[in-house]
């Protein structure tokens, strides 16, 4: 067996986040130790186990592990072909010290829901330009763990707030090429991120990065049929780069905008 210890590591321009670690191991074993901030752990391949405050837990794929900061724990694979995971490391923003005790108790959480979320977070983190939707994913996945964890003093069913939905939305159409990240929504429209992410959604049936998203895709089609090229067409709605605008517009388009820009060659005046 061919031993594999290969590891890709950044820091986001998403608040909360400290680091984001992805990882595949086959014969390392982590010593114990701690960390300063919220461990949150999903694994793609294989299995780790662990132990934390000095009992036994496991990793199965569908699983998502939370484990506090500042309590010690280690860790190793299970199987001779290792493990692949991808780590998130969490300030206090999302998540706060009442969580530490539960977590304690119960670190490995068998939800399907936050581990999707906890999937479609990780992609969105490993995109540039997308850290909107990496906010707003993150905010909710915050969200769903306080319930999992704290069920008596969270769970409350949703509530709709329209007006909120409307103020946000008229704050994206404001800032369809600037953007915006969710805190700086939520401190204008003076409301908590995950409310804020969850009226929007409820009231108009899409999250907010995919409105700002779409926004952005029509007014790239414009551009691209008056003549400009996919390169200017992204730096002119917003997007990161020509492929960033590239991805979101096959997605709504089907078609790659140089492809379409070129449909339109043989009729345009």
């Amino acid at each position: 067996m061919v031993t594999r210890q290969e590891v890709t590591a950044w820091r986001p321009a998403v608040p909360g986040v400290t680091e984001v670690f992805h990882a595949h191991f086959t014969e390392y074993a982590y010593p114990m130790h701690v960390h300063e901030a919220w461990t949150l752990l999903i694994v793609d391949d294989g299995a780790v186990r662990y132990d934390l405050d000095r009992h036994e837990h496991g990793t199965p794929g569908d699983t998502v592990s939370l484990l506090p900061p500042h309590v010690p724990h280690n860790g190793s694979p299970v199987t001779p072909d290792g493990f692949r995971k991808r780590v998130v490391y969490l300030d206090g923003t999302h998540l706060g010290d009442d969580l530490i005790g539960p977590a304690v108790d119960g670190p490995d959480l068998r939800d399907p829901v936050l581990r999707r979320r906890v999937g479609q977070m990780h992609t969105a983190l490993a995109r540039p330009g997308e850290e909107l939707e990496a906010e707003s994913r993150l905010t909710l996945i915050g969200d769903r763990l306080r319930v999992l964890l704290r069920p008596r003093l969270y769970a409350r069913p949703a509530r709709r707030d329209p007006a909120l939905a409307g103020r946000l939305r008229e704050l994206l159409d404001e800032r369809v090429v600037e953007g915006l990240s969710l805190e700086e929504a939520a401190r204008v429209v003076r409301a908590h991120p995950a409310h804020l992410v969850r009226a929007f959604s409820t009231a108009y049936g899409i999250a907010p990065h995919q409105y700002l998203n779409a926004r952005r895709v029509d007014r790239a089609r414009r551009l691209l049929l008056a003549g400009r090229g996919p390169a200017d067409v992204a730096a002119l709605t917003g997007f990161h780069d020509q492929a960033h605008l590239t991805r979101h517009f096959r997605k709504l388009v089907g078609v790659t905008p140089g492809r379409y820009a070129r449909s339109a060659e043989g009729v345009r005046p």
